[in-house]
């Protein structure tokens, strides 16, 4: 029968601090060695210099779509309506386009960067402007941070004030395109519009040369009335979606809440339309001659068309204005100053890593060997 020896003791903190004194020279000499050398890499380095511009996106109405729905709303009440939703922010777009190469082409070409940083080709400043810039926003205030490294303090400053000026030019030129879109087609709407009123008008006219004199009630010319201006801002409604859907997806807020302000002028025209009964187009006249109804129908068409007429016309003129606007869509917040101080590298922290990693790797070291060795 044999005996089973007894398993030896695990080392203990005394038996490690012994082997770490008496290796405390190996230990020493590595970290004393190693933080030199990091010193000496560390003042090698070149000084890295941050500047940082600041700016604070416009919440705006959309430009003209929001023009055009507030004067909607101003006649009817479908601010509320329309207009809500139509005021996303801007923020995340932005950054997007400031990180685009559109807007990075001209900084490339004005501080001549591929010189600067000896590449053949774009694609390999693209990628260093990349890592040399850093660009957010800022998740509660919505403001944009862009910080440009440069070994030079006035360059640093220079490349962040013309990434700012540059997103001012590029926002305003997209801008500019987009309310020259919305001009023409409302240019045509507006043309074809006038027709239509010329054509109303004539009607009207020839049909009071047939028939000299017709009395229609009090009531049913104000009915007259109402629902041309309610058929007049359904047409002007219907020109405000169809340009949102120009520029946006079914999908988004913008159409949908455009979508609900149509469904509800229909509705609404539907309501006083059934006033002068479940048959009748003609709203609230009473027992009229069938004469009488026809004048009506005709002075309708023709209040329809001269409402709407100057509803397009007040939405042209928005839109003229818009496209030769050319500011910037925002406000500088912080401009870059060239900066006193090198953000990088941290030489006492450099150092200080450098010495503690040498220090626990060449403890670890000896006690793994010493270990091996026993």
């Amino acid at each position: 029968m044999t005996n089973d020896s007894p398993a030896p003791p695990p080392p203990s903190l005394y038996d490690y601090v012994a082997v770490i004194v008496k290796h405390r020279r190996l230990i020493a000499g590595v970290t004393l060695a190693s933080t030199v050398i990091s010193i000496i890499v560390v003042l090698l380095l070149p000084s890295i210099y941050t500047a940082k511009a600041m700016i604070i996106p416009s919440e705006e109405d959309k430009g003209v779509m929001g023009a055009m729905m507030a004067q909607l709303g101003g006649i009817n009440g479908i601010a509320g309506i329309a207009g809500a939703g139509l005021r996303p922010t801007k923020s995340d777009l932005y950054v997007t386009m400031l990180k685009s190469e559109t807007l990075m082409d001209p900084i490339i070409d004005r501080f001549k960067l591929m010189n600067l940083y000896e590449t053949k080709f774009r694609t390999d400043v693209y990628k260093s402007l990349d890592k040399n810039v850093t660009i957010k926003a800022g998740k509660k205030d919505g403001v944009i941070t862009i910080a440009v490294d440069d070994k030079n303090p006035k360059r640093s400053a220079d490349i962040a004030n013309a990434y700012v000026e540059e997103l001012g030019k590029l926002a305003a030129r997209l801008n500019m395109n987009s309310a020259g879109s919305n001009r023409e087609y409302l240019e045509e709407r507006l043309s074809a519009a006038r027709g239509d009123l010329a054509r109303a008008e004539d009607a009207l006219k020839a049909f009071q040369a047939r028939n000299k004199a017709i009395s229609i009630t009090d009531q049913a010319k104000a009915s007259i009335e109402g629902i041309a201006g309610l058929r007049a801002q359904l047409a002007a409604q219907e020109v405000s979606l169809n340009t949102l859907r120009a520029q946006f997806t079914d999908a988004s807020q913008e159409v949908k809440t455009a979508k609900t302000a149509v469904s509800n002028l229909r509705a609404q025209i539907s309501r006083m339309e059934a006033g002068g009964g479940a048959s009748s187009s003609i709203p609230s006249i009473g027992n009229v001659p069938e004469i009488g109804k026809e004048y009506l129908r005709l002075v309708r068409e023709f209040k329809t068309q001269e409402t709407l007429v100057g509803l397009l016309t007040s939405q042209y003129e928005v839109a003229k204005l818009s496209e030769s606007r050319d500011v910037a869509p925002f406000q500088v917040l912080q401009k870059a100053k060239v900066p006193e101080r090198r953000s990088k590298p941290v030489r006492s922290k450099f150092v200080a890593i450098a010495f503690t990693l040498a220090l626990a790797s060449s403890c670890a070291y000896v006690l793994v060997k010493d270990s091996i060795q026993k």
